[in-house]
């Protein structure tokens, strides 16, 4: 299979440019409420240790669990956002996330909470596909590197805020607090969407594999969970190894992945990985993975660095690191207008070389270093990776047919979530295993630890420098291989003019 051999399905005329703008606004500010309740936990986690008398294992699957939904819904939503509407799927979305809201709010025990939690994710694990598909069948290719920054500064600015949103409100109350602000907000934006939102295209029947969704869950489910535990300071103890139970999630994705390919043959996939043969799509695909490991080891090991290391309060930690977040986001917008005039290999190659840059200067920190030298390393870091993000998911998206737009959206959002748990796991792993190795050699608790923080970003550099090289192969596609340009045409002659300009 090559590059450009599937024609598009029939797609109905685009709205016009004011509904279209209404409809990618409604959308993002939809997707900030839940990507910020993803990370409001974040300073919540010793007070309902202690509300709840659970250990930090336990309380620790406050997140683990919303990972591991997140990488198991995912993958059916490539074959979900094609059978039903956009209101549709945006109404499902709102109304998960703020049934698992309420009732975190109202959790009267743990197991409630962590329930709580898995029905939030699977609202979380539609709203982001579906954004990303509206926006590929909407905007033309001349325009979407701006519309695309505009989105970035979304996701990157609302888990950045997190952390200090939740600092805040614990000052204030109760940890129910982080749910009951959330619900008043979530519950407008869902009332108004399904009030304004338009629906994007037809829908179309479908049919699914049953066979391939067990799969599917089983395998990214474990995958991530396997991940997820390898860092664990007790995996050790753990009924069954991490390392297990990562090498059959390993399996079962290869399972899942050879029904696909032989589902291609004969008839609709769950997850069409024709997406792949496209070049510019697996090359980008590969860059956002080593990306995402080395953002997400940094996210990890920034908090216990400042917290543990250099002695500031979780509200501190959080307020830090808001400039950060900050300043991808806002650099976004301007990034995606670069790319629209530049082409990805101008903006790619030096934000990977200044993030890359930036985290092996964070191997040379320590017990003394000044948090304001902290900050701009952290902003430093965020531009590099605003130079990054954007270009990659534009350009990689960009090549595919727009039938094939959910699929690529879902395979990124899989692949992120297997990335973050990666990343997460080896950073962890490798910090624990120089701190008690410091520690063994008579070093201080702080100082112990101090050693092994610089050498999990010492292991975030190396992720930096490969994905450097990994940026060298990107390439901005021309034109002509970009489905949905004005007059451009499939092998098979079918137009796929179907986008319309849009001033978001």
């Amino acid at each position: 299979m090559t590059e450009g051999t599937m024609s598009a399905p029939h797609e109905t005329p685009s709205p016009p440019p004011a509904r279209v703008t209404a409809v990618l606004r409604i959308l993002v500010l939809s997707t900030f409420v839940v990507l910020l309740n993803e990370t409001i936990m974040v300073n919540a986690i010793p007070r309902l240790m202690r509300d709840f008398e659970v250990t930090a294992a336990a309380a620790g699957w406050l997140s683990t669990a919303f990972m591991l939904t997140m990488a198991i819904v995912i993958p059916v939503t490539g074959w979900f956002l094609q059978r039903v509407t956009t209101r549709t799927a945006f109404g499902l979305a709102m109304a998960l996330f703020l049934a698992g809201t309420a009732l975190a709010a109202a959790a009267p025990a743990f197991p409630v909470l962590l329930t709580a939690r898995v029905i939030q994710a699977g609202g979380t694990a539609v709203m982001m596909p579906l954004l990303m598909t509206t926006l590929m069948t909407l905007v033309p290719p001349h325009d979407r590197g701006r519309v695309m920054g505009n989105v970035t500064l979304v996701i990157s600015v609302a888990p950045a805020f997190g952390p200090a949103v939740s600092g805040v409100l614990l000052q204030l109350g109760s940890w129910r607090l982080l749910f009951l602000a959330v619900i008043p907000i979530a519950g407008a934006m869902a009332l108004f969407g399904r009030r304004e939102l338009v629906n994007i295209g037809e829908p179309r029947a479908v049919p699914i594999d049953w066979m391939s969704v067990p799969l599917a869950a089983a395998g990214f489910g474990a995958l991530v969970y396997g991940l997820s535990g390898l860092g664990a300071e007790n995996a050790g103890q753990a009924p069954v190894p991490p390392v297990a139970v990562t090498l059959v999630g390993a399996v079962l994705v290869g399972l899942f992945v050879w029904r696909q390919l032989a589902l291609q043959r004969s008839s609709a996939p769950l997850l069409d990985l024709r997406a792949l043969t496209f070049r510019h799509f697996s090359v980008s695909l590969g860059l956002m993975c080593l990306s995402f490991m080395a953002l997400m080891g940094a996210f990890i090991l920034l908090p216990i660095y400042l917290q543990e290391v250099c002695g500031l309060t979780s509200l501190q930690t959080g307020l830090l690191l808001i400039p950060g977040g900050l300043t991808m986001g806002l650099l976004g917008p301007q990034v995606g207008k670069l790319y629209d005039r530049l082409g990805a290999p101008r903006l790619v190659v030096p934000g990977a070389a200044l993030t890359a840059l930036c985290l092996a200067l964070f191997t040379l920190t320590g017990q003394q270093t000044s948090p304001w030298l902290v900050l701009a390393l952290h902003m430093a870091l965020s531009a590099g990776m605003a130079f990054v993000f954007t270009p990659v998911f534009t350009s990689g998206l960009s090549v595919l047919p727009p039938h094939l737009y959910p699929h690529g959206s879902a395979i990124l959002g899989s692949l992120q979530q297997v990335a973050a748990a990666a990343g997460t796991a080896l950073v962890i792993s490798v910090m624990s295993g120089h701190a008690a190795t410091a520690a063994a050699d008579g070093a201080g608790t702080t100082a112990a630890l101090a050693t092994g923080v610089r050498w999990g970003f010492g292991v975030g550099a190396v992720l930096g420098a490969l994905a450097v090289l990994v940026a060298l192969l990107i390439r901005t596609p021309p034109a002509s291989q970009q489905p949905g340009a004005s007059g451009a045409q499939d092998e098979d002659g079918t137009t796929t003019n179907k986008t319309v300009h849009t001033p978001t």
